[in-house]
């Protein structure tokens, strides 16, 4: 358990004077940590400057989080030949899982396309939870017997369970850079990649959180045999909490979401705001509580509330909640990368394993691969043609598997005697592949035709990322039968997306909210419309709670549409 002292740099302060003889007043400790914040937020503030250089200037070898994790380590430099106490300079796990993480994890699952998010469902599914377990078991087991063949140090020759906490904690794939890369308006990136990326990174995190915690309830340094029984009672109980904690998630998002919708809430922006900002934390903190994940319940919060709940909400708090959180995560993402880079000087280094960092990058790489690769190939069987995912797609997937803050935090709260190496390690491997590989994103999609409109793609990759064959509809996902009839196949699956369109419209909708302007798909003349193949219209599919202006006005496009075919 962190000792308590840690979230009290006060009080620590103070008992080091006693300890060397010099008694500060608790006015001296009060300066001392004011001059620390000052020099932190100062940091903060040359860190979203840089940002918007960045920006501006297009420089795209250097992602936004690479620049924060560089000022980091200079700022880190510095606090550790000037400052005595680096309390508040350090990376602190549990601020980083109850403040920086939630409104990062909300933000993204609140602001997802679910268009595309939905539509590659099964491909993002099987990368973010199969990929995960394959990557967690080739990481943990090739640095098990890397180890008991004596190619390194640092990590436990006896037990592995700790090399298989290892391997969850460093897969948790965190593409912060390359994200910020792909969003580029400029750059036109394959949507249908984009989509596969960041769909995966959100998913991923939540999987691997739940498999580290799993590992760690098994963990036991007196017992370090891993029985028959150990793992299938531990993938049992990863499926328990991944499953409980969705439930708790869309529980408390339709919860939310039933409130707003029958009280008169809305009339106050003000506690309107608040009470959404409230549900939300509260939403994370109870999965924690439960022992449960609090990033996969809030990422489900996040996406229940966006479809339902933000037609609830008044005009002026619909956009100012959507600023909120979304500043909140650039702030929140902007410390975390300068934490990490203070890192390297404000922690431990007197546990540093180079060659273990080395041989764990590798396996990094090969696990990645082994995962995009097969598993790309299961998804194609379910995809159409003119929707497979390319082999350039998959070159650019496996560049993208960037580690990042979540492994770092994971790390620190990493068990047994090795946990200084084993984060000193993650630390490594999180810099080298958020600088390096974030840094040379621009180029990947360039070499590999992953810009829209480049011809390269559409030549080699089928056409799939122009944007009426990218908006095709994956088939069933994992639970489609192969079958030479796609049309079959096609109507099987705009029958069960109607099914669920019917269902929500009739039921859910009036309960807990959500746009009253959509067709039930079995009253439209056309639902092939709503559910099918993009049309001439240009409309595309049916999407499942599109919020925003840019929703409203393509529901008002579709009923004028309907309208004129009465």
């Amino acid at each position: 358990m962190e000792d308590y002292n840690s979230l009290l740099p006060g009080r620590q302060l103070l008992e080091d004077s006693f300890y060397y003889g010099e008694v500060e007043t608790a006015e001296e400790v009060h300066e001392e940590d004011a001059y620390a914040a000052v020099f932190l937020n100062f940091t903060l503030i040359v860190c979203v400057l840089l940002a918007y250089v960045i920006k501006k200037y297009r420089i795209y070898f250097l992602p936004e989080s690479a620049a924060a994790m560089i000022t980091g380590v200079i700022i880190g430099a510095i606090a550790r030949f000037f400052v005595r106490d680096l309390t508040l300079y350090q990376f602190s796990p549990e601020f980083f899982f109850f403040v920086l993480l939630p409104p990062i994890i909300f933000e993204a699952g609140y602001s997802l396309d679910r268009d595309r998010f939905f539509e590659n469902i099964g491909s993002i599914t099987l990368y973010a939870m199969a990929g995960t377990i394959i990557s967690t078991f080739i990481v943990g087991y090739s640095t098990f017997y890397a180890r008991k063949a004596g190619w390194f140090t640092g990590i436990s020759d006896t037990n592995p369970m700790e090399s298989l906490l290892f391997g969850a904690l460093i897969s948790a794939v965190d593409p912060v850079a390359t994200l910020s890369i792909m969003g580029s308006p400029e750059l036109q990136c394959n949507q249908m990649l984009y989509s596969l990326v960041f769909g995966e990174s959100v998913l991923n995190d939540a999987i691997a959180v739940v498999l580290f915690k799993t590992f760690r309830q098994y963990y036991d340094p007196d017992a370090p045999d891993l029985t028959a029984d150990t793992l299938p009672s531990a993938i049992l109980a990863f499926f328990t909490m991944a499953i409980f904690s969705v439930f708790v998630g869309v529980g408390l998002g339709l919860v939310t979401s039933f409130i707003y919708k029958h009280s008169t809430i809305r009339n106050i922006p003000k506690l309107e705001s608040t009470l959404l900002f409230l549900f939300c934390y509260c939403c994370y903190a109870l999965a924690e509580a439960m022992e449960l994940s609090g990033i996969m319940a809030l990422f489900f919060n996040g996406l229940v509330l966006s479809h339902y709940n933000s037609y609830n909400l008044s005009e002026e708090s619909l956009h100012s909640t959507e600023q909120i959180f979304a500043t909140l995560a650039t702030v929140a993402e902007t410390i975390v990368f300068l934490y990490m880079g203070m890192g390297f000087f404000t922690n431990d280094m007197d546990h540093w394993e180079l060659k273990f960092s080395l041989y764990a990058m590798g396996f990094c790489i090969i696990a990645r691969i082994m995962n995009i690769v097969p598993l790309s190939f299961l998804s194609n069987l379910c995809r159409k043609k003119a929707n497979k995912i390319t082999w350039q797609m998959q070159v650019v997937l496996t560049f993208a598997g960037l580690r990042g803050a979540i492994a770092f935090a994971l790390a620190l709260n990493m068990p047994g005697q090795n946990a200084s190496t084993i984060s000193h390690v993650t630390l490594t491997i999180c810099a080298i592949t958020t600088v390096i590989c974030g840094g040379f994103t621009e180029r990947m999609l360039g070499k590999f035709g992953m810009k829209q409109g480049d011809k390269k793609a559409l030549v080699e990759g089928n056409g799939n990322d122009t944007e009426d064959e990218d908006d095709d509809d994956e088939t069933l996902g994992l639970f489609a039968i192969q079958t030479n009839n796609s049309d079959t196949v096609q109507m099987a699956y705009d029958g069960l997306k109607g099914l669920w369109a019917d269902f929500d419209f009739i039921y859910l909708r009036p309960l807990f909210g959500g746009s009253q302007h959509i067709l039930s798909p079995r009253k439209s003349k056309n639902p092939g419309r709503v559910f099918g193949k993009e049309q001439e219209d240009g409309l595309g599919h049916y999407e499942l709670g599109n919020m925003g202006k840019e929703g409203q006005k393509e529901m008002e496009e579709r009923d004028a549409l309907w309208q004129d075919d009465e």
